[in-house]
């Protein structure tokens, strides 16, 4: 069986999938009637809308439309949601947090990218242009470039230009040629968006309601992003490609925000896996917010059921855990980590249209700050401006105000008498220290991109920061209680089916792939 499609069978029969799920079975029985004899022929302007909806959602949840989010737990929670310390387990079964890669989460995860979102992504860029529709196949293609770069961020070289030639083996790319292709793309794609007008996907883009030149500020943001993350490595590269960015239109106001549209169709996988009780919040986010005294904190986090957890004295409702407990401690019925500590927000727990968080003005505020920083031109704007506007930009889209908070001299917060604060650093801005300037730049990003873990987790790597709490415990000979996870290790269903390829990656000094999970990325230099 070929490892990856490239006669787009499955993408379609996903297509089909997305139109009885959405009501449109009308639209498809016009089609075909049979799933499996859907063809490409069958996509056109009336129809190809669906495709994109369907991308816009697997890209983000990692699970077929009209099917419940379970994919998303193993793809995210269990794995960046530890990392980045947003959530700690409560489960005693999920080894994750304590550094353990296990292979059969790590198989879904891989696979919701290559069985799901990337054939019907790679036939929904393929259709646009053999149909000649420009403008969608740019937003596209942007979004291609979106779905790649956070699946390289995971694992580092994947298989990239030669995924879906239909091959028993399928090479991989290494990450500095994936991401050096992704500059040129969004050139292509950012020429053709930037006179504005509306999409044909129109309402079937759950991102931005088929809005073109909200998607020209997108792709200028993703290339900002991107430019970001290679900045100790290709610092030339870098700086060229985010003051292009600036120059030609960001993202600037929270109306302007990525979120993905959800209902109880797609719902935010949150909504689904919350109920498990299974994670709760982190004492790293616990030390920040409770310090910062953060208005945002009931937008994120539940008051813990039972108040103040062991060892706390304080009167502050939201409780966190220590990430990487023992076995032992999580069957501990005493400590009870389940009621005794902060689940997600109302919103997520019981909202299945909370939209999903893809690219957001306040993160771009950021990365601004840290050109700033830097002496790249953000716009003309100091580090200082660009740090402020990021955090008023994350108050905002929380529904939250706060006039003093970004002046705001307060620091984190001891979680308990034996706990001290995760650092020491204040919200306001300090223009006479670089260094913990770009520690307080990170920190607030970190918060403002909750639940976002996959970036959040880039960053950390990318900068060290922030100063997390050491894990209680490691089952990983290779990444320790004081180290940060750089990358998951290719899935056991690789080495079964594209064997040859992967022990390839592995072994190139040249692709340079995984050695284990303490192994660099490309980019994470620092």
């Amino acid at each position: 069986m070929k490892k990856y499609f490239s006669n787009n069978i499955f993408a379609l029969g996903l297509f089909s999938t997305l139109m009885m799920s959405s009501g449109c079975t009308k639209d498809f029985d016009e089609l075909n009637t049979d799933p499996k004899g859907l063809t490409v022929d069958a996509l056109d302007a009336s129809n190809i809308g669906k495709l994109f909806s369907q991308t816009n959602y697997t890209v983000m949840s990692h699970s077929p439309v009209g099917t419940t989010p379970s994919i998303f737990q193993v793809t995210d929670a269990l794995f960046p949601d530890y990392y980045a310390q947003y959530f700690a387990t409560t489960q005693p079964r999920f080894p994750s947090d304590r550094h353990t890669i296990v292979g059969g989460w790590n198989d879904s995860a891989w696979r919701s990218t290559f069985e799901q979102s990337a054939p019907a992504l790679r036939l929904l860029v393929e259709k646009t242009e053999e149909l000649g529709f420009t403008k969608e196949n740019a937003i596209a293609k942007v979004w291609e470039v979106f779905q790649f770069h956070r699946l390289t961020d995971y694992y580092g070289p994947v298989p990239y230009s030669e995924f879906g030639n239909g091959e028993t083996s399928v090479a991989y790319d290494s990450q500095e040629s994936i991401y050096k292709s992704f500059f040129p793309i969004l050139d292509e794609a950012i020429a053709e968006l930037q006179n504005g007008g509306t999409s044909i996907f129109g309402a079937e883009d759950l991102i931005y309601g088929g809005d073109i030149s909200k998607w020209y500020k997108f792709a200028n943001s993703l290339r900002l992003r991107l430019a970001m993350r290679i900045r100790f490595v290709e610092p030339a590269l870098a700086r060229a490609e985010a003051e292009k960015a600036i120059t030609a239109g960001v993202i600037e106001d929270v109306a302007d925000n990525a979120f993905v549209t959800t209902n109880p169709s797609t719902p935010n996988a949150y909504n689904v896996i919350t109920a498990w009780g299974e994670f709760r919040m982190s004492a790293s986010m616990e030390s920040v917010l409770k310090g910062y005294d953060d208005p945002r904190t009931p937008k994120m986090y539940s008051p813990a059921t039972n108040g103040d957890s062991p060892g706390d004295d304080d009167d502050f409702p939201y409780e966190g855990m220590l990430n990487g407990q023992s076995i032992a401690a999580l069957e501990d019925g005493d400590l009870d980590f389940n009621n005794n500590t902060s689940d997600m927000a109302p919103e997520f727990m019981n909202d299945p249209s909370t939209p999903i968080a893809v690219l957001r003005a306040a993160e771009v505020y950021f990365l601004r700050a840290e050109g700033a920083l830097i002496g790249w031109n953000m716009g003309g704007g100091t580090a200082k401006d660009y740090y402020e506007a990021g955090i008023n930009a994350s108050l905002e889209e929380w529904g939250t105000s706060n006039s003093d908070y970004a002046t705001s001299t307060a620091v984190p917060a001891a979680v308990a008498t034996n706990i001290p604060a995760m650092t020491d650093i204040p919200i306001l801005f300090d223009e006479t220290d670089p260094e913990k300037a770009l520690e307080q730049i990170i920190t607030q990003k970190w918060i403002s991109l909750y639940p976002e873990s996959r970036e959040a987790w880039a960053e950390l790597r990318r900068t060290g920061y922030p100063k997390l709490y050491s894990r209680l415990n490691s089952e990983n000979t290779e990444v320790g209680v004081d180290d940060i996870m750089r990358r998951l290790t290719y899935p056991p269903i690789e080495f079964t089916t594209n064997g040859e390829a992967v022990e390839a990656a592995i072994s190139s000094p040249e692709l340079g792939g995984e050695k284990n999970g303490s192994t660099r990325l490309w980019w994470d230099k620092r």
